[in-house]
């Protein structure tokens, strides 16, 4: 007996091409095809890899994801959610989240849009688990995004790229005429008293807001930007997630960050988004 694809999944295939040829994908017994043989199977936990050659070194591995999902458990950054789903367009359909991880941002975006369907891409497998079920709306995909997106032109109506890596020439490609990127990253003083207790956290690129209009504005005119900033108390386990979370958990040793991270601590939220329109 033949087994579906996860119903998220299949609400994206007309819109999925073939990482390899660029051909359209076919659903055989939970596996894309395309008509060069091309297959792709889909994990049991219901996500797909799309990844071709070598695997992506770049992604949350076991430890990272498990501590992302359980600090966006905790509502800490439930405020930045918010306003992400305040400043998408309410025609949103299909929406694409660009680094989503655990999916998170987007099960949010999806709960404010009851017509919307969503496809969160990330290269590590071990966040996409997680993702599969963030909402019943939700497909997940593993790929390179700094590679040709495996998607067909003008499938999203929608990109979000939350604390992601940015691929402006294949947000337009995807996104319709019209279509809408909303990108969210961090500012100068963004978690400013963790940085200034763990040795070893990444820094803000302080060309970041300039570097960004740099890659965007050939392609995108800006609708709206709006900082974000609030303040979260964090007790040590929870703090700890939010470094083991990031990026910084490369730099930092586990054991050094349990010993520097002990009591409750006020943190500081601060970030920026905006809303951007295909031109």
């Amino acid at each position: 007996m033949s087994r579906p694809l996860p119903a998220p999944l299949a609400s994206w295939l007309e819109s999925l091409a073939c990482p390899r040829c660029h051909r359209p994908l076919e659903s055989a017994d939970r596996t894309l095809r395309c008509t060069e043989r091309h297959s792709f199977d889909v994990a049991r936990a219901g996500y797909v890899s799309l990844l071709t050659g070598a695997p992506a070194t770049s992604g949350d591995d076991d430890d990272m994801a498990r501590a992302r999902d359980s600090f966006l458990a905790t509502g800490a950054y439930g405020p930045l959610r918010d306003v992400i789903a305040d400043l998408a367009p309410s025609s949103a359909r299909r929406i694409l989240d660009i680094g989503g991880g655990t999916g998170y941002y987007l099960a949010g975006l999806l709960e404010q849009l009851p017509a919307a369907q969503g496809l969160c891409v990330d290269t590590s497998v071990r966040a996409l688990r997680f993702a599969a079920r963030a909402h019943p709306r939700a497909a997940a995909a593993s790929w390179d995004v700094f590679t040709r997106f495996p998607l067909k032109d003008a499938a999203a109506d929608l990109v979000l790229d939350v604390f992601a890596p940015r691929n402006p020439e294949q947000f337009a490609r995807v996104l319709e005429p019209g279509g809408h990127l909303l990108v969210v990253r961090p500012d100068a003083d963004h978690l400013s008293q963790l940085r200034a207790q763990v040795p070893g956290m990444v820094g803000v690129d302080p060309r970041k807001e300039e570097r960004l209009h740099e890659a965007l504005d050939p392609l995108f005119s800006t609708v709206r930007t709006v900082p974000v900033r609030f303040e979260v108390s964090l007790d040590a386990a929870i703090a700890q997630d939010l470094v083991a979370m990031t990026p910084s958990a490369r730099h930092v040793d586990e054991e050094q960050l349990r010993l520097l991270l002990t009591g409750t601590r006020e943190v500081t939220v601060s970030v920026r988004a905006s809303l951007h329109r295909r031109r």
